[in-house]
């Protein structure tokens, strides 16, 4: 929404000023112009990127207009699924889970939270997490490490779009100087003509210039931005779900891990203790103790299911 509001003030600001300054507005539309820099731009994108990394561009620039999906309400519900998952390993036993994690759209937990279904990047991160605890035999340590290797690789394929976009802006002013230049071509062939004739193909051409860095300082660039913000929305999201299983797999008590997720959440959309209590618990409910961390030579998930 924001986005949509910012391009609405860059484009207007830049209009304003220009018909204030009496300016004929039927002299900044050059389609030709606008063609020769926006498919020349779309072409460079083409040329350098494959298919995929073309998909997640679209993707990423409807993510752009429709805003961060990492709000304080994402935060609290997966805070709450994830008490509710532990809470079932502890009564159950890890070995419990196996069938939430083999198939989440049919597990009691997960089914509750389609939102968390559909996305098939987080539910790959948590079930295919979880499945390694529910074998047993691996090291809280190495499972850390596990995930931090996922996220990097995550966190590098969606950088891709953004080093794309990236590479786009800096090309348009470029691309305007491509344009301006071909306008002088065509202005040195009309001379001897009329002067009007003369001054709105020179117009034509400065307006080629103006075109590029507009659409580079002032739409593409400040886009390629808003999804590099987004994109470490997402690996801060992957992070706080990191600490939250780690520190069960540790040992401590559902409650405790959720508390620790929710230290890391980062402070503008970070839920409250008492949000986080009430969301999980209903509220009202006294604080679990504790739960000791199991001796070092005890299976990981041994140690969960006797917590």
């Amino acid at each position: 929404m924001f986005a949509i509001i910012g391009i609405v003030v860059v484009f207007g600001a830049v209009v304003g000023g220009y018909l204030m300054e009496h300016g004929n507005i039927r002299v900044l539309l050059q389609p030709a112009e606008l063609l020769i820099i926006g498919g020349a731009g779309l072409g460079t994108v083409l040329i350098a990127n494959p298919l995929h990394i073309l998909m997640k561009i679209v993707k990423g620039l409807s993510g752009v207009l429709s805003g961060s999906p990492f709000t304080r309400q994402r935060y609290l519900d997966s805070l709450k699924m994830m008490y509710e998952l532990f809470n079932k390993a502890r009564k159950e036993g890890l070995l419990g889970l196996e069938n939430d994690v083999e198939d989440p759209s049919k597990s009691p937990v997960f089914s509750k939270y389609p939102a968390f279904v559909k996305d098939h990047h987080t539910r790959d991160f948590v079930c295919d997490t979880m499945r390694m605890a529910v074998t047993g035999g691996v090291d809280p340590f190495d499972l850390d490490q596990m995930m931090e290797l996922d996220m990097d690789v995550h966190h590098h394929e969606s950088s891709q779009p953004i080093t794309a976009l990236s590479t786009m802006a800096d090309s348009l002013p470029g691309l305007g100087i491509v344009a301006a230049v071909l306008g002088v071509v065509i202005t040195m062939g009309a001379l001897g003509g009329p002067p009007e004739e003369i001054g709105n193909k020179v117009a034509a051409a400065l307006v080629g210039t103006f075109l590029g860095i507009l659409l580079c300082y002032g739409l593409v660039g400040p886009v390629a931005s808003n999804l590099a913000k987004i994109s470490e929305d997402e690996r801060a999201y992957y992070h706080v779900l990191r600490v939250v299983i780690v520190a069960f797999i540790k040992g401590m008590a559902p409650i405790m891990a959720v508390e620790i997720g929710r230290r890391a959440i980062p402070g503008n959309v970070r839920p409250s203790f008492q949000e986080v209590e009430k969301a999980c618990r209903g509220g009202g409910a006294a604080a679990e103790p504790p739960v000791a961390e199991p001796p070092a030579a005890e299976p990981p998930a041994a140690a969960a299911a006797s917590a």
